[in-house]
């Protein structure tokens, strides 16, 4: 499979029904690739689109023109199953805040990817052990849920839901964010190593020294800011 991420004269802009159905331009012809091995980061002010584009990719958000395909799939305009089919086998998605089922155990969080593509239970949560062992989740906490953790472990145990299925195609917004250097050392290393197994990866990394260390090139979202807004 080529997981290339393909974004081609994209445009989106938001109708706000509540105040006169005012239409608020964000992008047009917003341009990118992102080849198999390759971590491209997005750059721009605050507001200049960048979570707006990632979630267009992952089929959140609905783009008004052109086109965004990844590993072949014609996101815009899919069939809701086709972007469920795209995200449980082939596009992975780091959000900065975890979102799960209360009660579930954090184990069964971080191993439900592997999971939905058939995996081997005691394979999956092996797996999912690893991650949570590399990222400093201390195992009494694994058979609990992770809704009462702090802010760090939250993020952290998010982080290995998303690399525990190796995902052919990555989105990640801001994955090493707030993270103590030890945690931090640890999410860049995974992101190395996704890269060294094929997978195309889009990110929002805010500071520098991880965009020097993971990033191949950047992409300023700036520019696709519509010149009217």
């Amino acid at each position: 499979m080529d997981p290339t991420i393909a974004v081609s004269n994209v445009g989106k802009s938001f109708t706000l029904h509540n105040q006169g159905s005012a239409v608020i331009p964000v992008m047009e012809g917003a341009e990118l690739t992102v080849r198999p091995g390759e971590c491209v980061a997005l750059t721009g002010m605050s507001g200049a689109g960048k979570s707006t584009l990632m979630r267009m990719i992952y089929g959140n958000y609905l783009a008004q023109a052109g086109s965004i395909r990844v590993a072949g799939v014609e996101v815009v305009g899919a069939e809701p199953r086709q972007i469920l089919n795209l995200r449980r086998t082939t596009l992975g998605y780091v959000s900065q805040f975890l979102r799960v089922v209360p009660r579930v155990p954090t184990l069964q969080v971080v191993s439900e990817p592997l999971l939905q593509v058939g995996t081997d239970p005691d394979e999956a949560e092996a797996a999912a052990a690893k991650l949570l062992a590399r990222l400093n989740i201390p195992e009494r906490l694994w058979p609990l849920s992770p809704t009462p953790f702090s802010g760090g472990e939250q993020q952290r145990v998010n982080i290995a839901r998303g690399f525990c299925h190796p995902f052919p195609a990555l989105l990640l917004d801001a994955p090493p964010a707030s993270l103590d250097p030890t945690n931090r050392n640890t999410v860049l290393t995974l992101i190395t190593e996704a890269k060294a197994r094929g997978a195309a990866i889009l990110g929002i990394f805010h500071d520098q020294d991880a965009r020097d260390r993971v990033c191949d090139r950047t992409v300023d979202v700036s520019v696709f800011t519509p010149r009217a807004a």
